[in-house]
């Protein structure tokens, strides 16, 4: 991996993405934008559609001022638009609860299931899908 990669972690709200790409990020000596902490740091909690998108287009921004060689991104990112906009080298589907722990911000029922993945992540355990996607990557 000589380029500036990008890891985009995707999955509804409470499915663990912060607690993988936290971790990830460690492992892989990369920048992590986490999207709470974006939408905090722009006053912009808005899940409208538009909001949405939005959203993906500031963390492709954002990721490509990172100074680091990796950028994980760890974002519900619903729709297959807000995914093509971040143009992720690495797509990882955390895809561990149906429904969203956020009761006034139903976004699963918005959840487009991604059409392209390089890993899908079907339970809550973050050192063992790690080192999978470790592994993974270390066949590239």
């Amino acid at each position: 991996m000589n380029s500036k990669k990008i890891f985009l972690i995707i999955g509804i709200a409470g499915s663990g993405k912060s607690t993988l790409a936290k971790y990830l990020s460690k492992k892989l000596n990369a920048n992590w934008l986490n999207a709470d902490k974006v939408r905090t740091k722009f006053d912009d909690w808005d899940f409208s559609d538009e909001g949405i998108v939005r959203q993906s287009k500031r963390m492709k921004k954002l990721s490509k001022v990172c100074k680091k060689k990796n950028v994980v991104i760890d974002l519900i990112c619903p729709f297959e638009e807000g995914r093509k906009i971040i143009n992720a080298d690495y797509t990882i589907w955390v895809d561990t609860i149906k429904k969203s722990r956020f009761k006034k911000i139903r976004l699963e029922k918005k959840f487009e299931k991604p059409k392209k993945y390089d890993v899908r992540v079907t339970s809550k355990n973050y050192l063992l899908w790690s080192k999978k996607i470790l592994d993974r990557l270390k066949k590239i």
